[in-house]
Parts: C-alpha cells; sequence; structure tokens
C-alpha cells in the first residue's frame, strides 16, 4: 500500500495504470469535501504514483492502482481540510476498494450535514474502517444502512451532534471489532442486537443519552475488553452477567442512576479487570468482600454512591491496585488499613465525606493519613453508670484536660488527709 504506492525498501516501485473512472471519482470526491477551488487533476495527476495525495493511500489491483483510505482533517500540516460548504458526493461511493474512510473536524457548526442515508452498500465489500471524529456539524441520525457494511470491523463516530436511536441494525456487523459512539446526543435504549457482536473487543457508547437498562443479551460479548457507558441515564442496575466477561478489563458505567447494589460474590471470574467505575451509580448497600479477589484491578472508584458499612481492610492487599476512590458515601467504622497503605496510595486514596468513617492514629504515617477522616475514638471503656448524655445520644467531652489518674490520685490524698485529722482529734 502506498499513500500513493510503495513497494520494497531498495526496489524500484511498480509502474502500473490506474482507471481514468477511479481517478474523476477520486477527484470529485475529495473536491466536495475541500471546495470547487481545488484542482485536483493539474496538483496530482497520478494521485497512486508519483504525485501523492497526503491522506489518500492505494493498493494494487490486478496490475491497476485503486484508492483503498482517504483520511480528511486538519491531521498534518499539509492534508486535505474541509471547506465551509463541505458536502458528500455520490463520487464517494464510486471507489469501490476503499478500505478506510476518515473524517475528523471536517463538518463545521455553520454547515449543519447529515451522514448519507443510503448507498453505504456500494461499500460494503470493501470497507472496514469508517470514522467521524469532531464535526460539530455532523447531526441528524446514524443510518441503518451502515449495518450493511457487512467487512466492516472498527466503527467511530466520537464528539459529534448526532441524534436518535443506535440502529438495531448495528448489531449484524458480524466482523466487527471496536464500535464507538461517544460524545453524540444518541437516545433510546442501548439495542439488544448488540449482543450479536460476538467478536467485539471494545463498546464505547459514553457521554450521551441513553436510558434504560443495559440488556442482558451482552453477555454475549465473550470477547469484549472495554465497556464503557459512563454519562448516560441508565438504569436497571449493575449486570450480574458481567462476571462472566472473562476478557473485560475496563467496566466504566459511571455516572448513571443505575441503582441497585454490588453483587456480594463472583468478583473472582473476572481474573482480567484493571478498571472498574461505579462512581455516582446510586448504589446501595455494603461493599462486598469479594471484590479483593481481583488480582489485576489497578483503578477502583465506588465514590459518590449511597454504600454503606464497613470498608472491608482486604482491599488494602489487592496486589495490582493504584487508586481507590471511596468518598461521598455512607460508610461507617473504623479503616483497617496500614499506615503503608495511605504511605503507598498518598493523593490516590479518597474516603472523604463519609461522616461515620474513622481510622487508627497509630495506622497514620505523618502526613500520610487520610484526608478528610477523623480519628477513632477510643472506645473500648463503657460508659459509668450516671454519665449525662448529650440530645444527640453522644458522650459529652470532658472539661477537664487533667488525665483521669491524677483525679484519682487527689481523691485518696484527701481522703487520708481526713483520716489523720480525725485520729489526732481523737488524741486530743
Amino acid at each position: 500500500m502506498r499513500g500513493g504506492r510503495g513497494g520494497r525498501r531498495g526496489e524500484p516501485e511498480p509502474e502500473a495504470p490506474m482507471e481514468e473512472k477511479e481517478k474523476l471519482a477520486l477527484y470529485a470526491a475529495i473536491e466536495s469535501f475541500v471546495g470547487k477551488g481545488w484542482n485536483g487533476s493539474g496538483l496530482f495527476p497520478d494521485p497512486c504514483g508519483q504525485t501523492p495525495i497526503q491522506g489518500v493511500s492505494c493498493d494494487l489491483f490486478n496490475g491497476l492502482w485503486y484508492p483503498t483510505a482517504m483520511s480528511i482533517g486538519p491531521v498534518l500540516d499539509n492534508s486535505l481540510q474541509c471547506a465551509p460548504d463541505v458536502r458528500f458526493s455520490p463520487q464517494l461511493f464510486d471507489l469501490r476498494h476503499l478500505k478506510t474512510l476518515s473524517f475528523y473536524a471536517c463538518f463545521p457548526a455553520t454547515n449543519p450535514t447529515s451522514i448519507p442515508a443510503t448507498t453505504w452498500n456500494r461499500l460494503a465489500g470493501s470497507l472496514q474502517t469508517l470514522e467521524f471524529r469532531t464535526n460539530p456539524g455532523l447531526n441528524g441520525a446514524i443510518p441503518a444502512s451502515l449495518g450493511r457494511l457487512a467487512n466492516l470491523q472498527s466503527l467511530v463516530i466520537i464528539e459529534n451532534n448526532l441524534t436518535g436511536a443506535v440502529p438495531p441494525e448495528l448489531g449484524g456487523l458480524a466482523k466487527l471489532r471496536r464500535l464507538v459512539l461517544s460524545g453524540n446526543g444518541l437516545s433510546g435504549p442501548v439495542p439488544a442486537t448488540l449482543g450479536g457482536l460476538r467478536g467485539l473487543l471494545k463498546m464505547d457508547l459514553s457521554n450521551n443519552r441513553l436510558e434504560g437498562s443495559i440488556p442482558p443479551e451482552l453477555a454475549g460479548l465473550e470477547s469484549l475488553t472495554l465497556l464503557d457507558l459512563r454519562n448516560n441515564s441508565l438504569i436497571g442496575g449493575l449486570p450480574e452477567f458481567v462476571q462472566g466477561m472473562a476478557s473485560l478489563q475496563d467496566l466504566l458505567l459511571s455516572n448513571n442512576p443505575l441503582g441497585g447494589s454490588l453483587m456480594r460474590s463472583g468478583w473472582e471470574k473476572m481474573a482480567s479487570l484493571a478498571t472498574l467505575d461505579l462512581s455516582n451509580a446510586r448504589l446501595v448497600g455494603s461493599i462486598p468482600e469479594s471484590m479483593a479477589a481481583l488480582p489485576r484491578l489497578r483503578f477502583l472508584a465506588l465514590d459518590h454512591n449511597r454504600l454503606s458499612g464497613s470498608v472491608p481492610a482486604k482491599l488494602a492487599a489487592l496486589p495490582s491496585i493504584g487508586a481507590m476512590y471511596l468518598n461521598g458515601n455512607n460508610l461507617t467504622g473504623a479503616l483497617q488499613f496500614s499506615a503503608g497503605f495511605y504511605q503507598r496510595m498518598g493523593s490516590r486514596f479518597a474516603s472523604w465525606d463519609n461522616p461515620g468513617l474513622c481510622y487508627s492514629n497509630s495506622a497514620a504515617a505523618g502526613d500520610r493519613a487520610p484526608t478528610g477522616v477523623a480519628v477513632c475514638k477510643d472506645v473500648q471503656e463503657p460508659p459509668s453508670v450516671g454519665v449525662r448524655v448529650d440530645g444527640s445520644g453522644r458522650k459529652p467531652e470532658a472539661s477537664s484536660s487533667l488525665p483521669a489518674s491524677s483525679s484519682a490520685a487527689m481523691d485518696t490524698g484527701l481522703w487520708f488527709f481526713v483520716l489523720i485529722l480525725s485520729v489526732v482529734m481523737v488524741l486530743l
């Protein structure tokens, strides 16, 4: 492949013609994106040979050169950049050997443009990668016809202004390995049909307006390494089927009103899990001790939920942990972590804003005590009979700073003085 073309190092490049029809389709397609003033035939008379176009690559098929990759947008200084009146040209779909098509910062907000709803089937035999990145003017829906791209392996549609539902037809892309639709305005449910993408490695539908429950059909994604559904409106609790995803490395569900509780057991099945982000998910209940059975977990975020109970001491023994966030819950009791844990984690451990949580002063290592957490008070001695308790149900603080042992010594000395004085009076 070449951007035009290329042979082996040290060998002359093979000479081959390019179909005139293919060349004209390439010029017309690019002109529709970069503007009518672009003189392709004059500037690049041999686009797959001696005058290559930046962002265009070609491959040799049956003795002829064909464009196989096109990247539009300001990636490099001499990249093809879109005009203010950018549009899609029908000739784009005449490039029947196109494997990669990418648009970056191409469609401005001043020129609202929709992705063509039809004709994608004309690229079904070749297209493997389709990307739309950071296009504020790209609006409308994701066309259902993208589901006809039978050879598509990567569909990336990031930070555009697309709205509407995620097309269920995308579940028919049997060869898809990466599905990224983040940073749009997509709404509606996560299609259950996506569970048919058996070879999918990464699914990122984050930063949209998706709602409803996470469909149990996603349990079929046995090869998945990333599931990112952050910043949506998903409900229905944490899906138990994720524990059957042995390949899952990153599970990101934060900022969804999921509700429910953490699974009590089964975490040991997720031997590959490295990142678990469940912050701000309206979770209730306690933190199960079984979460300490995640050998590769590096990042754990359970902050800003409604979790209660104590913090399992075994969490500190997670062999790969590098960051742990438990702040903003209703956790109580004493943190049973060592001074070495606080020293190693530093600011990457957070447990503040848990009013009933405390830590042992003996476990603190200088200034490495957990920020925003009080020192546990000595509650080993039961309160004496008759001790007054304030309206909050708590024992009031003593008003004297004198140690109890000193007070007892004074009482004993006074009693002894009175006894001696009595004996003296009797003798007199």
